[in-house]
């Protein structure tokens, strides 16, 4: 496997890896600047590429988060294409001569910024590749200017390289079906940011709604500004709202929390717990992006794994599955009134949410997904060489 992350905290990368493990695969992963101190799942073996570009060094520290003046603003503004190419293009680097080192027999690229690495790596060694993308990549938000040219550069590459792929894997069926309609491609498989079914549910409908969380990244295009202009009500109501998740520093400094409470991040296990607590989970991006209108956030499969409903934007893909399953309920983007509306109209039917929740969690889990995931490395199986000797 080929990830462009420090696969430490890629929850998709790992359980693809571990499900394959206990199917019975070796699985190495070549990650980015993987911390030093990570000791992944039993089965799995991790190396790591830095992060480096020509703009900066490996180790140095970024100038995200910081104060600059107006002309570097501008400066890092106007070169951040360049350094993001420089970094990921020097990340494929090593990641190709590393994987030249190792035996394999697939080849499991996951997004766009591995795929050229994960192509030649698989040409050099005659083994079927897989592209694993976790998102439509050309229409991701961007907080860079804009880059016309070089757009239609990585277009027209992941056409061409995927096109070549024996498999391609994606997140859901909305971009699923955009890469079948943009590229043509036949042989794409769903394969959802699913969770493993709970061992055990917390009762959460004895105790009700007692609180909103929102569980992720706390950044840009996630409507977390609709969410705080909504918070003073919603106390009101009895719901306090806590964020809760990694930072961006530049988004920070800017964000007026008003009355919402801002929590550090935890390990996914121990989110689960946070969200039957709270007892209503906030599933929320924009409707400014493409990939946004595609996507299916993996905060949706959570809180289907911890047997609590939703209150999420009314767009896309996730407003299609909300209504689907009748996981929760739905407000306008950009509206704090349609917001609280939702929030009421789900503490009205709490019972009746939570119930559906509860059924609709066999298929929206990674039972379900693992096995689809095996289903494409069954179909792969036959056309991969033997390349590790039995009993090694």
């Amino acid at each position: 496997m080929l990830v462009a992350t420090t696969v430490a905290t890629d929850t998709r990368v790992l359980r693809e890896a571990t499900t394959l493990v206990e199917a019975g695969h070796f699985v190495h992963v070549i990650g980015r600047s993987v911390p030093d101190d990570f000791v992944p799942p039993a089965g799995i073996t991790v190396s790591s590429i830095g992060t480096s570009s020509v703009f900066r060094a490996e180790g140095t520290p970024s100038l995200t988060g910081l104060k600059l003046p107006p002309h570097m603003r501008f400066a890092r503004w106007l070169l951040l294409p360049q350094h993001r190419n420089s970094a990921f293009g020097r990340w494929a680097d090593g990641a190709i001569a590393d994987g030249r080192e190792r035996e394999f027999d697939i080849v499991h690229a996951h997004d766009f910024t591995a795929l050229r690495a994960g192509a030649t790596l698989a040409d050099e060694r005659g083994v079927p590749l897989i592209y694993d993308t976790h998102e439509l990549w050309s229409g991701r938000p961007r907080e860079y200017r804009p880059t016309p040219l070089l757009d239609r550069r990585e277009r027209a590459q992941e056409a061409e390289l995927g096109s070549r792929a024996d498999a391609v894997i994606t997140v859901g069926e909305g971009v699923a079906n955009a890469l079948r309609d943009r590229y043509g491609w036949e042989h794409v498989s769903v394969v959802r940011n699913t969770f493993p079914t709970a061992a055990q549910l917390v009762d959460t409908e004895e105790h009700g709604a007692r609180g909103l969380i929102y569980a992720g990244r706390l950044a840009a295009y996630r409507e977390l500004e609709t969410v705080a202009d909504a918070s003073e009500r919603l106390a009101h109501l009895g719901l306090p709202v806590t964020l809760r998740g990694p930072a961006d520093p530049t988004w920070l400094a800017s964000f007026d929390k008003k009355a919402t409470r801002l929590e550090l991040p935890c390990a996914p296990e121990e989110v689960t717990g946070h969200l039957a607590a709270a007892g209503l989970v906030l599933v929320t991006h924009s409707d400014k992006w493409e990939n946004h209108r595609l996507a299916l956030p993996n905060k949706l499969f959570h809180a289907v794994q911890a047997g609590v409903p939703v209150v999420a934007t009314d767009v896309g893909e996730l407003a299609a599955t909300v209504r689907r399953y009748g996981l929760g309920t739905l407000y306008t983007p950009g509206d704090p009134d349609s917001l609280v509306e939702a929030a009421r109209a789900a503490v009205a039917d709490y019972a009746g949410l939570t119930q559906a929740v509860r059924d609709a969690a066999p298929e929206l889990s990674w039972d379900t997904d693992g096995a689809r995931l095996l289903e494409v490395y069954a179909r792969l199986a036959h056309r991969s060489p033997q390349t590790v000797d039995e009993g090694e």
